[in-house]
């Protein structure tokens, strides 16, 4: 019994420092989090008064269905805040943790792709955001056209603004970790465009997953990232 328990021992005592390190920097990370986290949660108010400014929602009746929504909206504004304080550390932190198996010329190249996924993620979240505000727009014009009258349930409608703009800020990121294994010839150049039409496919699925569940709204999503694919594709065809 003692013998079968050593192999076992000696794989904890081998990657033990790797776990303690990771360990130490999701704490890091969650810190970050909760910081952001208490300042969308303490200042949801003001938050939510400038997302609604923002999306203009004249003609539109935004109701609140229950005297708990309160809660539910401060949580997701702290959800949010959280997320957005914490990427640049997790991208950071993830690079870090890699550094020691990495050469040297590999290393910088993560490390210059930093600003270029900060960037990345601001441009997805905000175009997110244009795009729902673009589609509510669409909807209230047509509505006010058939005089109907819409009631949307605000902790739904804050919600679906919330994940979509992350989400958005998150699949834009797909050429800041392409680009790497491609140059790093982790993935090959060719394998990716003889997978085209399945990466297209997995792209529509995904758009399909999305929060945003009208087509007008499947269709701005999808295209962007299609774009990126290509533009990445673009970028890096002297790997082929």
């Amino acid at each position: 019994m003692k013998k079968d328990t050593l192999p076992l021992q000696a794989a904890i005592t081998q990657y033990m420092p790797y776990l303690i390190e990771i360990r130490k920097r999701l704490l890091f990370i969650v810190a970050f989090f909760l910081i952001g986290a208490s300042v969308g949660f303490i200042f949801f108010e003001p938050i939510i008064k400038a997302v609604m400014k923002f999306y203009n929602l004249k003609g539109l009746n935004i109701v609140f269905t229950s005297p708990f929504q309160f809660i539910n909206i401060s949580i997701n504004s702290a959800i949010t805040i959280g997320i957005m304080t914490a990427f640049p550390l997790i991208i950071y932190q993830l690079i870090s943790f890699l550094k020691p198996a990495l050469r040297e010329q590999e290393y910088k190249l993560l490390l210059s792709s930093i600003p270029a996924s900060l960037f990345l993620f601001i441009a997805g979240f905000g175009f997110g955001s244009w795009m729902m505000k673009f589609v509510v727009s669409i909807f209230s014009r047509q509505s006010s056209s058939l005089n109907v009258q819409n009631l949307w349930d605000i902790e739904n409608f804050l919600q679906n603004i919330f994940m979509t703009s992350l989400f958005m800020g998150i699949l834009f990121q797909f050429p800041v970790i392409m680009t790497p294994l491609i140059r790093l010839k982790v993935i090959k150049y060719q394998t990716l465009v003889d997978s085209r039409l399945t990466i297209y496919l997995a792209l529509l699925i995904l758009t399909v997953l999305m929060p945003a569940t009208d087509i007008v709204s499947d269709a701005l999503i999808f295209f962007p990232l299609a774009f990126l694919f290509e533009i990445t594709l673009l970028l890096n065809r002297k790997y082929r």
